[in-house]
């Protein structure tokens, strides 16, 4: 569908201060999407990285009254300040509440129909942690913050959209969780959503089994048998369109892709490193089962690039772009 625009406008959070989040924002100024938005950032930080990258940028501060003139070539900005000076490329532990407060802000004003939508810039898990803030990803903080029960991470790009049944978990941690009542929910947000925000009638859905062959019939693990087929079997009775569980190395063919709009993944790094492979830069991470529409890229903070003016958008305005057509579907 072609991209209209929000009934409100889209709020961008600027991410880690030290990585190119700030440089990417600072990019929207010199060639704006044409969707309404407003930044959430610092504004000095804004003004010192716009000086480094040579651009002359120019700021006002937002207001919802004013949305009429977010198409123009300055920025809207809604100032949060920074607690401690920011070098580009170096992290700093006590600017982990203000990335967080970002956060909040963005989020309230979407759950207020202040925004339509929020599309946020990376952040650095470490230097959250350093500051002695339990802090798995945008994704779990969002879910705890808008006391979601239950969230699921999608990655869309390359033709394709992969979404995960577990996100941040170490390896060895990941059997243990996939459990009959997660993989239930897991599908269930996943069918919901594609049906409300991507305006697919009967979402076609591709499950990776967990095991090597989809555990060859039980000779290479029994999760499949015991956990999975139990559960796509009674979805499938609903009328649900998801597969048995597939062997992952073989589920990514072309052929296969065809017969889907989404692929549910098992971890993390079953399903993510093929759509990175085919869509690095322009990719967009989308949270699914919050009350809100949430998109970010897909990429991290790369600290070495902050500052630069090496740091490519593509991926920032696909995550806008996308979240505005979100919008426009379940407005629909």
């Amino acid at each position: 569908m072609d991209t209209a625009f929000p009934s409100a406008p889209l709020v961008i959070t600027s991410g880690e201060p030290a990585g190119i989040g700030p440089d990417l924002c600072v990019r929207l100024a010199v060639a704006p999407p044409d969707i309404p938005f407003v930044v959430i950032a610092d504004k000095h930080l804004l003004q010192q990285r716009a000086a480094q990258l040579g651009i002359a940028l120019q700021l006002h501060d937002y207001a919802a009254s004013t949305a009429s003139q977010f198409l123009s070539p300055s920025l809207p900005v809604i100032h949060v300040p920074i607690a401690a000076p920011c070098q580009p490329g170096v992290l700093n532990a006590a600017n982990s509440a203000y990335v967080l407060e970002m956060l909040r802000r963005a989020a309230q004003g979407c759950q207020s129909g202040e925004f339509s939508g929020m599309v946020t810039a990376p952040v650095h898990k470490g230097v959250i942690n350093d500051a002695g803030i339990p802090f798995t990803g945008h994704t779990e903080y969002l879910a705890e913050l808008m006391h979601a029960p239950q969230v699921v991470m999608m990655l869309a790009g390359g033709g394709m959209r992969v979404a995960l049944a577990t996100t941040h978990l170490p390896l060895r941690e990941v059997a243990d969780a996939i459990t009959p009542t997660l993989l239930e929910s897991v599908l269930r947000i996943l069918h919901r959503d594609l049906q409300r925000r991507f305006g697919m009638a009967h979402p076609r859905i591709l499950v990776a089994g967990l095991n090597p062959h989809a555990g060859e019939g039980g000779h290479l693990g029994r999760e499949e048998i015991e956990v999975m087929i139990p559960v796509l079997d009674k979805l499938r009775a609903e009328g649900m369109n998801v597969s048995a569980p597939l062997p992952a190395d073989t589920l990514f063919a072309a052929h296969r892709l065809r017969e889907c709009d989404a692929v549910l993944a098992m971890y993390h790094d079953q399903g993510l490193p093929v759509l990175k492979h085919a869509s690095f830069g322009a990719g967009v991470n989308i949270t699914l089962g919050l009350p809100i529409i949430r998109t970010s890229v897909d990429h991290g903070t790369a600290l070495d690039l902050a500052g630069t003016g090496k740091a490519e958008v593509g991926s920032l305005l696909e995550a806008i772009r996308v979240a505005a057509q979100m919008v426009q579907h379940e407005r629909a």
